[in-house]
């Protein structure tokens, strides 16, 4: 019986915990990117995708700073769909 509680609490705590650090990183706001702005980044965690289009479109990376606090910076970049032909 004892067992089976130490394995019911630990399981709840691991969901507790994940529960968790999904709400921190909901709740990281984006940042535009300013040009000549000095950046901190220690770990890239994610990137979008850049798009198949001929036009300028926002992107965003995801990062981690050397304090390992998570930043999401937005900014600008040339679509992947232009052609030089």
């Amino acid at each position: 019986m004892k067992l089976l509680l130490v394995l019911f609490l630990g399981c709840f705590g691991s969901v507790a915990m994940a529960d968790d650090q999904v709400t921190q990183t909901a709740q990281v706001t984006v940042e535009p990117y300013r040009y000549s702005q000095t950046l901190d980044i220690a770990r890239v965690v994610a990137t979008n995708p850049v798009p198949n289009v001929c036009d300028v479109v926002p992107v965003q990376l995801t990062y981690d700073d050397s304090k390992g606090d998570r930043h999401i910076m937005e900014y600008r970049i040339m679509g992947n769909g232009c052609s030089n032909n």
